[in-house]
């Protein structure tokens, strides 16, 4: 007997109603399915979408509010089609069989995992989100549109999967990317944010100021790009570090990273994420300090990558 099925036999011996059960256990198994593909925090496409997907799947991204530990899958009618729920629980059906679903599926790991599933197509009958643990349906929301469904999912999210532990280092700056990530992609500064949990907006979460944030931000995005060595090689029309001297590879890569953060700071400027024009005179010192250094730390960590 496989685990699922373990799972789904402990849940019914302990009274659990077989359909919420059997649907729970279901939705596991789609998560673990796509289990490599997923990104703590981030919500993640089990295919790639085809255009008309896009539109749901942008304004989602926008609303969806994801603490760093849930893990999130976006499904297209391609695969939101073939799941289902049981056919004797009839309240979970949110959509006409035969009519386009698209669903997220939103896990919160432990020792008892937490599961949310959204059908939030406009499709859909009866658009919501159904919430399970221990094979137990928890509770459900409906909503007269799929776009209501879509915009009280932050309110959903918050009051049943968020994660309440007290957050470390590492869970605010996960967080603050993947704000700024999704407000990136999309070119707007309407992405839904916690500020109380991002270091940008509120830099006292890891005993900073506002110009030190902006550049561990800056940072941390440029520093995680750089992991991709093609695409950094390819930009730097070379072949690979042993191609060039020490002094020419560091002048390429002081340029490279200068155009980067410079771009990112045009970014920030034109989504207006930030006032530079509020700087103080001390915080202008302080930002041309704080740029100098972080090009330096960001053209250490390139000259310390391995050889290509």
């Amino acid at each position: 007997m496989d685990q699922m099925a373990q799972k789904v036999k402990q849940w019914i011996n302990e009274k659990k109603d077989p359909r919420s059960a059997h649907w729970q256990a279901g939705l596991e198994a789609v998560m673990e399915r796509f289990f490599s593909d997923m990104v703590p925090g981030r919500l993640i496409p089990v295919r790639p979408l085809e255009e008309k997907d896009m539109p749901v799947f942008n304004k989602v991204l926008e609303q969806l509010d994801l603490s760093p530990g849930l893990l999130a899958a976006f499904l297209p009618p391609f695969v939101a089609d073939a799941i289902v729920p049981p056919d004797s629980a009839e309240e979970l059906v949110r959509i006409e069989k035969g009519k386009p679903s698209y669903k997220i599926i939103i896990l919160r790991p432990g020792k008892e995992n937490r599961i949310l599933c959204v059908e939030c197509s406009e499709h859909a009958g009866k658009p919501g989100v159904d919430i399970f643990q221990s094979g137990t349906l928890l509770g459900s929301f409906n909503y007269e549109t799929h776009e209501g469904c879509i915009s009280e999912l932050p309110k959903v999210i918050r009051a049943h999967i968020w994660e309440k532990n007290k957050w470390q280092h590492k869970d605010y700056i996960s967080y603050t990317m993947n704000w700024f990530e999704k407000t990136q992609y999309l070119g707007g500064a309407d992405v839904i944010v916690d500020e109380n949990y991002s270091f940008f907006h509120s830099p006292t979460l890891i005993k900073t100021n506002r110009i030190d944030a902006l550049f561990l931000l800056i940072y941390e995005v440029l520093h995680t790009r750089f992991q991709d060595p093609e695409d950094l090689y390819k930009d730097l029309k070379v072949t690979g570090k042993k191609a060039e001297s020490k002094e020419m590879r560091l002048s390429a890569y002081n340029t490279l990273v200068q155009n980067y953060m410079l771009d990112l700071l045009n970014v920030m400027k034109g989504l207006e994420l930030i006032d530079f024009k509020s700087f103080t005179n001390v915080e202008n010192e302080e930002f041309k300090n704080e740029f100098v250094r972080t090009v330096r730390k960001l053209v250490a960590d390139l000259d310390d990558m391995p050889l290509s």
